[in-house]
């Protein structure tokens, strides 16, 4: 059994978005625990359990360094304490974000572009990537068949994840695919209402870093480390 690991953005414990949205996805990554799930009225026959099935097992998170597995000779308790370091070198900042589209999935994203998330994605995926070790031929396949870009495979590739740099776009996933338009429209809608107070300016003060003891299970929030 190979450990995993992930840095990602994830909102405080303590803040109502992270209540918020662990509820609408029926997990805290924070403490593993089932959550229950909210009032559902106007939804009609959805099951909500299945339309969050994916992102469930991931947790409320933004990627920033995409899993990886530790590089031989690399320790969890180094990766700890890098982390630690890394967030205590950076400054908390502000962006507005809200529930949207992207795609057929729902998620939380940026309002506007931000510098600074931009900056702090480029960082994660630089700096963390000496932890990790390079993709087995199984996850390089496994990613192709989604059918890349040229420049994505080269990402890929490169640092263990296509969606980097350029191809990067901050999401907090909220389903996974809607493939009907008219439970998208209703979706929509419901989620605006149900996170309306949490929509508009955040506090990106952190980095969480998540562990997944073995392939297919549940990710968990094994350090948030707050920035400076």
């Amino acid at each position: 059994m190979t450990a995993r690991y992930a840095l990602y953005y994830a909102p405080r414990r303590e803040s109502p978005l992270w209540d918020k949205a662990s509820a609408w996805l029926g997990r805290d990554a924070y403490s593993g625990a089932s959550c229950n799930p909210p009032e559902l009225a106007g939804l009609g026959q959805i099951d909500l359990g299945a339309l969050t099935q994916d992102p469930r097992g991931y947790g409320f998170h933004a990627t920033l360094k995409a899993p990886f597995e530790l590089r031989e000779g690399r320790t969890e308790a180094e990766l700890v304490d890098f982390t630690r370091t890394f967030a205590g070198l950076r400054q908390s900042f502000s962006a507005d974000i809200g529930p949207s589209r992207l795609g057929r999935f729902h998620a939380f994203l940026l309002m506007a572009p931000s510098a600074e998330m931009e900056a702090l994605h480029a960082a994660c995926v630089r700096e963390f990537d000496g932890f990790r070790a390079p993709l087995s031929e199984f996850d390089l396949a496994r990613r192709r068949k989604s059918g890349l870009t040229p420049r994505q495979d080269e990402l890929l590739v490169d640092w263990g994840y296509p969606y980097v740099f350029e191809e990067f776009r901050f999401h907090m996933t909220l389903t996974g695919p809607v493939r009907d338009e008219d439970v998208s429209l209703r979706l929509s809608e419901h989620l605006s209402q149900y996170f309306l107070d949490e929509t508009g300016p955040h506090n990106f003060d952190g980095v969480a870093l998540f562990k997944q003891s073995e392939r297919g299970a549940p990710f968990l929030i094994l350090e948030r480390a707050a920035f400076a």
